[in-house]
């Protein structure tokens, strides 16, 4: 069966709480002893169970790895001359950067119309110069979009224009094909007519007799 996830909070059952300690303390102490003897590492572990019971492990000796953490830290605590002088400018620096925000701060509430019980006639003056110098740089930027927008239309509307007298001659242009192919048919049926028109359909009483010189009359006896 696949071992659900164990959830990382304090196991409220004493019993199962104790019997997970034991587990994970043994589990740990192999961990510490295989890592010493593997990666020829010097380890120190020191457990105290809920009860206060003490359980260690070390590669050489508990009192020797703390006399060593204790020489480490000493030396990472006590920082050189550059490192003081690097955090005393980095000091400086962050204070000066939090001035400077204060102040945009103060002059963007100011612009907004806000915060000007403080303000004297000229700084007043000088906010309104500001806002002017803004409102005409704006509409002037506003004026340059409405040409670049205006610009584009009409290079839409040309677009069109040619496109749709493209159509128009294709379209124009084989209606004419078509006018001229029906005109020559009419032309050919009118000729038949014609020539049709031509013969005589006149009513005799009599001999039948022929009219058309063309054609040799028949010898009656």
């Amino acid at each position: 069966m696949v071992r659900g996830k164990t959830q990382m909070r304090r196991i409220e059952n004493a019993t199962s709480r104790q019997v997970t300690f034991s587990k994970r303390r043994n589990g740990l102490l192999k961990k510490a002893f295989e890592l010493s003897v593997l990666c020829d590492a010097e380890v120190g572990l020191i457990i105290f169970s809920p009860r206060g019971k003490l359980y260690e492990f070390a590669s050489s000796s508990i009192p020797e790895v703390i006399e060593r953490y204790k020489r480490h830290t000493k030396d990472k605590v006590q920082p050189d001359e550059s490192q003081s002088v690097d955090i005393q400018h980095t000091k400086q620096e962050t204070a000066s950067l939090m001035k400077k925000i204060e102040l945009l701060e103060s002059s963007k509430r100011k612009l907004l119309g806000e915060g000007l019980g403080s303000c004297s006639l000229e700084e007043v003056q000088q906010l309104e110069k500001q806002l002017e110098q803004s409102v005409t740089t704006i509409r002037a930027r506003k004026m340059q979009v409405f040409r670049e927008q205006m610009e584009r239309l009409k290079e839409r509307e040309r677009a069109l224009t040619a496109e749709n007298m493209m159509l128009r001659e294709l379209k124009f242009g084989g209606d004419e094909e078509r006018r001229k192919s029906s005109g020559v048919i009419c032309i050919e049926g009118g000729s038949t007519g014609s020539e049709k028109s031509d013969v005589e359909t006149e009513l005799f009483i009599g001999q039948p007799h022929y009219h058309d010189s063309r054609i040799r009359r028949p010898e009656w006896s």
